[in-house]
């Protein structure tokens, strides 16, 4: 299995590399190719992805391997018809990241979803939709400044669709665990986001109301109709998070001396109930069933620990307390937010204008101190009162700016990570001994000496000699190795990931930190699966996708050749994964015990027509596109660009033109925030620029010269035309904001407008 691990890691890390080089080599806009040559590769990658899909899915040899490749495939190539969306919007410059770009990448990704029920693809679906809905109201080239009761609408909306989802998972008529947690997540955090009085401020009781019904509906399911205790303690935390929302609202309203003294003492409240609330769930003999939301594979250590419990109960058992103690770390780190805000607000007050440093220091020691020496306290409130005293010395100490500070802090946190044994407050002071570790280097060595990146590198050299030493020196009997070890190599490769965002600090340091960066992650990770070490596993992955998807903002190397290099790497990975897999195709018995599935069988007449309509909408809206390029009228207008990047499809020049915010709107009453729909006569003036004339009457007659050309009142005086995006090769834009002054565009008889191109004259 741990083979079959490898092998399928290869795979996702193969295909994904490649994506990723298709999506930057669309970004790119290079200017070798044509438009209509984009267009047919857009189209070719998109066919051959699926194409290769259903390939591997009909070879009977090493068919597991084969079948998870063709799932990977597919859902690549879904991928690759969303990048092909982008690109065409890029080409033809339609609007960046619009949400027109996102609703056919879901409808296709739906589609796909419910004919094959590969649930990375509903993933897929879920997130476009969200971001369709929020590009719909808030789109990225378009400033809308909505009323409150809009607003309200928009926020009901991701809440009533989540709770919706929630339900469908709940009756198991949609399974996918993913999207149980993230529709649960996202449906509670609307609600509470809409009880914010700050935002709505007319709205705001109402939805107290609602967030707090929502919020006991949560517990009360979860705790007696269907017993749950991850998704219970979730429960608490959203519950403990609306409370400290509440706070942050009474703060802004009734900030004083008396106002932090109850703070402090509704952080002794929070505590003590969540105290409780946890006694009361750790009584509880919570039966998780086995459905697909806590089914999992039991494991060895995990029988031999309890062997008297069934594998299922046992994993399960393991789960929720574990989540247990996340959350409430969760809502112990809520508790000293407030509580540190109370101390500082307490302190700022009664000193008036003296220096509160040094008194903030010295509260963080008399909190931290007496909470490392007495281990008998209760552990909520020792850790909260640690977490408390470590923000308020840290922030203290940063101000201060002294050495022996600094020390004293840094000292502290090395006692902690001794004395305390609880995994998550040790990854804390693992993460607070690396803080204090640079604040101090900072201090110790000048500045100008000595630059960021070199203390980063002295950082990294430390975590991986940590590492390193405990790869040799672990023992099972170590109970406080696995924190200090996942923590040192979390932070190892987060120093490495710093480091190829760094300039030159010695002659070609930049290619060689990046090379090693990629090279050493993806090495790790196949030899951490091949050791069976999950946790180090998925932060490996973690910052592999990361350092993919950063280096797609990173100035320093063109798109470009980044895309070649990512390509070429995505096929080495693949060809020496599959020959790997070759090589385990003796294991006959593993291949036949493992559970695999075809998308391509009895389906296939399906997928073909959804993949038949996703090339069909290529081919209509590179078709349509070239029909007004070609027969629309060509009209000239003034311009003011600025240069932004979009995320699918490169860098753009976002055009403001004369005509989007002109005079005579002045005199029509504003609709406080609503949008609507305009036709605009435009008419040229001596220079042959066209201006804004006026607003179209239906069935008027129209003069000479004159256009009609369609557009989107924004409701406080600008007018969006859909010809706002104008998308250049990579590192162009600042020279075409500094040349251009015209736009030439192509309107259709209806009023449709495409953006041709910008010119100085």
């Amino acid at each position: 299995m741990l083979r079959l691990g490898t092998v399928r890691t290869g795979f996702i890390l193969g295909v994904s590399t490649i994506l990723a080089a298709i999506i930057y080599f669309f970004a790119a806009n290079w200017g070798g190719m044509e438009r209509i040559s984009r267009t047919v590769l857009a189209g070719a990658l998109v066919v051959v992805l699926y194409g290769a899909s259903y390939g591997f899915s009909r070879i009977q040899a090493m068919r597991s391997h084969h079948l998870f490749l063709s799932a990977v495939l597919l859902l690549g190539g879904c991928v690759a018809f969303g990048a092909s969306v982008a690109l065409l919007g890029q080409i033809y410059n339609s609007h960046a990241d619009s949400y027109g770009l996102f609703l056919i990448w879901t409808i296709a990704a739906l589609l796909l979803s419910l004919i094959t029920h590969y649930r990375p693809l509903y993933v897929l679906a879920y997130i476009l939709s969200h971001i369709t809905i929020w590009m719909y109201f808030y789109p990225t080239d378009l400033s809308i400044q909505y009323s409150e009761g809009k607003m309200l609408f928009i926020w009901s909306l991701f809440a009533l669709l989540n709770h919706a989802l929630l339900l469908l998972t709940e009756k198991k008529r949609l399974q996918s665990a993913p999207i149980r947690l993230l529709s649960f997540l996202v449906g509670q955090l609307s609600l509470i986001w809409m009880s914010n009085s700050l935002v709505f401020n007319d709205y705001g009781i109402l939805m107290n109301i609602v967030s707090i019904a929502a919020i006991a509906a949560s517990i009360y399911y979860y705790m007696r109709i269907q017993l749950d205790k991850i998704y219970l303690t979730l429960s608490a935390l959203l519950a403990s998070a609306f409370a400290v929302l509440k706070f942050i609202e009474l703060l802004v309203e009734f900030a004083s001396v008396a106002f932090f003294f109850y703070g402090l003492l509704f952080v002794a409240a929070l505590l003590a109930g969540n105290i409780l609330f946890f006694r009361r769930v750790n009584k509880l003999d919570i039966p998780h069933e086995a459905d697909d939301h806590s089914q999992a594979a039991s494991t060895p250590s995990a029988q031999e620990t309890q062997p008297l419990l069934p594998p299922s109960k046992n994993v399960h058992r393991q789960r929720g307390h574990l989540t247990a103690v996340i959350v409430s770390t969760a809502i112990t780190s809520l508790a000293a937010i407030i509580g540190s805000a109370s101390i500082f607000g307490l302190v700022l007050m009664l000193t008036d204008n003296s220096d509160p440093w040094y008194t903030l220091y010295t509260i963080g020691l008399l909190l931290i101190v007496p909470m490392l020496v007495y281990s008998r306290a209760e552990a909520t409130v020792r850790y909260t009162l640690l977490t408390v005293g470590f923000v308020t010395g840290t922030i203290a100490i940063a101000f201060i700016g002294s050495f022996l500070t600094d020390g004293s802090f840094l000292i502290l946190s090395a006692a902690g990570l001794a004395l305390l044994k609880r995994p998550i407050p040790r990854y804390s002071l693992y993460a607070m001994l690396n803080l204090h570790t640079y604040i101090t280097l900072y201090q110790l060595f000048d500045p100008q000496d000595w630059s960021m990146a070199g203390l980063i590198l002295i950082l990294l050299a430390i975590n991986l000699i940590v590492y390193m030493w405990m790869q040799r020196d672990a023992e099972p009997s170590m109970s406080w190795l696995p924190p200090i070890q996942a923590a040192s190599f979390f932070f190892t490769l987060f120093y490495l990931l710093c480091l190829t965002f760094f300039d030159d600090i010695f002659p070609h340091s930049y290619a060689l930190f990046n090379i090693v960066n990629m090279a050493a992650v993806t090495l790790w990770l196949f030899w951490l699966i091949r050791k069976h070490r999950e946790v180090e596993a998925v932060i490996c992955a973690i910052f592999w996708f990361v350092f993919v998807s950063f280096k797609y903002y990173d100035l320093l190397w063109s798109l470009l050749h980044k895309s070649v290099t990512l390509g070429l790497l995505g096929i080495i990975m693949l060809a020496l994964t599959y020959w790997y897999a070759r090589r385990l195709n003796a294991k006959s018995a593993m291949q036949a015990s493992i559970d695999t599935t075809s998308y391509w069988g009895t389906r296939s007449l399906l997928l073909i027509i959804a993949i038949a309509l996703q090339l069909g909408f290529l081919s209509y809206q590179a078709i349509s596109s070239e029909h007004l390029l070609r027969t629309g009228t060509p009209i000239k207008l003034a311009i003011a660009p600025i240069d932004p990047r979009s995320m699918l499809q490169g860098d753009y020049v976002t055009v403001s033109y004369t005509i989007s915010t002109p005079a005579q709107f002045a005199q029509i009453e504003r609709q406080d925030g609503n949008t609507r729909k305009v036709k605009v006569v435009l008419k040229p003036d001596a220079n042959g620029v066209y201006q804004f004339n006026r607003l179209y009457k239906k069935e008027e007659a129209l003069g000479p010269n004159e256009v009609i050309i369609n557009g989107r009142w924004n409701g406080w005086g600008t007018v969006h035309y859909g010809i706002e995006t104008y998308f250049v090769p990579e590192g162009t834009g600042a020279e075409v904001q500094q040349e251009a002054r015209f736009a030439y565009v192509r309107v259709s008889s209806s009023g449709n407008a495409m953006l041709e191109r910008l010119s100085d004259q």
